[in-house]
């Protein structure tokens, strides 16, 4: 692995860890460690020290903040990030919405709209699933009907992530029912105070409140609201969409929990010797070690070639293995955890808490669906990859 990285790239992810374990404040980095869910308060305390050093948003262009920060830069940026515990920057403001704002938004949204989302000033939640529109997004059904004072817009969106705490959502609607599925989609950018905006709570298995549902009845946005051009909404959203997938391998997190798990075998007595003793476990635990490295190299084999910046469709490869390994990871820390996994969550913070193993684990289920289900990441490898 060591090959992988020059010399001056091996000292920069040095000043990274260095960084990200002295100035972001221990209690926030203590609740991620022990699997425990941050108020809105942490989420923007973090990202604010990040983006006063320059480090909220690396990969936007240096007009908007950003540090045009290759791809594999970003990479190492975001696995120490995740090993050290550290939220990462919110990824609606700064992985979705602000590169397409950077790419296809107007002038004046950019100045208006960038700024605030790399401070994180406006928190923004994207609203794109709905309840018949998952896997399947295309087939969406909230509708954004012409008014001489703006789009109104009635619908629901559903899994929308911190809705409870953001100001904006960006929206998929449609505003042309009358040709086909992908060709009638607009991107509307909706102020969540707007008079006819609902949020409703979706308690999650593990007892979070991290995703909701979100109502729109008769919500009415003003048409200097729309990013790009009418109805060429399914192309801005399959560029944010890859950005989306290959966020979601975290392969710094899983790398994280593979180190927790061997180092809590190691203190698991198991019949003459410890749990990293028993050969069948040893070997899941080797394995999952040897995937997460084949994982990186093919990522930084994609982030270093020509075209693999944002729109690759190999990122579906890096979603679809990601996603895989970190429930790998989550079945061993619930293992390892035995029985004791199965106690209730508590609201102490500890870094080797059994319920920290069933936190991750019902939590790592819904990896292989977010983002575009795995099955669809198949299509897409085997169509738009290997051109089958």
């Amino acid at each position: 692995m060591s090959a992988l990285y020059s010399t001056e790239l091996k000292a920069f992810r040095q000043e990274l860890r260095a960084f990200f374990t002295s100035q972001i404040p221990e209690r926030i980095r203590a609740k991620i460690s022990a699997g425990q869910p941050l108020a809105r308060a942490d989420f923007v305390e973090s990202q604010r020290i990040l983006n006063a050093n320059g480090l909220a948003v690396p990969h936007w262009p240096a007009a908007w903040g950003g540090r045009d920060w290759d791809r594999v830069r970003l990479h190492i940026f975001t696995e120490e990030l995740q090993r050290a515990a550290v939220p990462l920057p919110l990824q609606f403001n700064c992985n979705m919405l602000g590169p397409v704002l950077a790419a296809f938004g107007s002038e004046e949204q950019k100045q208006r709209f960038l700024p605030r989302a790399a401070n994180l000033d406006d928190w923004w939640c994207q609203g794109f699933s709905e309840p018949e529109a998952g896997s399947d997004l295309a087939s969406l059904q909230t509708r954004a009907v012409h008014t001489p004072q703006g789009y109104r817009v009635t619908g629901q969106k559903t899994w929308t992530t911190y809705a409870q705490y953001a100001d904006w959502i960006f929206c998929l609607v449609r505003t042309d029912p009358d040709v086909r599925k992908q060709a009638g989609i607009s991107f509307l950018l909706i102020d969540m105070r707007s008079p006819g905006i609902t949020v409703r709570p979706i308690i999650t298995v593990e007892g979070h409140h991290e995703v909701n549902e979100v109502f729109f009845d008769d919500v009415l946005v003003p048409f200097d609201q729309r990013v790009g051009e009418e109805n060429r909404g399914w192309d801005y959203a399959k560029y944010l969409l890859t950005n989306e997938r290959s966020g979601i391998a975290r392969i710094g997190l899983t790398k994280e929990r593979a180190a927790r798990a061997r180092r809590l075998a190691a203190a698991t007595p198991f019949g003459s010797g410890t749990l990293l003793d028993h050969a069948p476990f040893h070997q899941r635990l080797i394995e999952l070690e040897l995937d997460l490295k084949a994982l990186e190299i093919t990522l930084v084999r994609l982030a270093s070639r020509a075209g693999g910046g944002e729109g690759d469709p190999a990122a579906s490869i890096v979603k679809l293995k990601g996603s895989q390994l970190q429930q790998r990871a989550a079945e061993l820390l619930m293992d390892v955890a035995g029985p004791a996994g199965l106690r209730a969550m508590t609201d102490d913070i500890d870094d080797d808490a059994p319920s920290l193993a069933l936190a991750t684990y019902l939590n790592a289920r819904k990896v292989s669906i977010y983002g575009g289900a795995n099955e669809i990441q198949r299509n897409i490898i085997a169509k738009q990859v290997l051109g089958l």
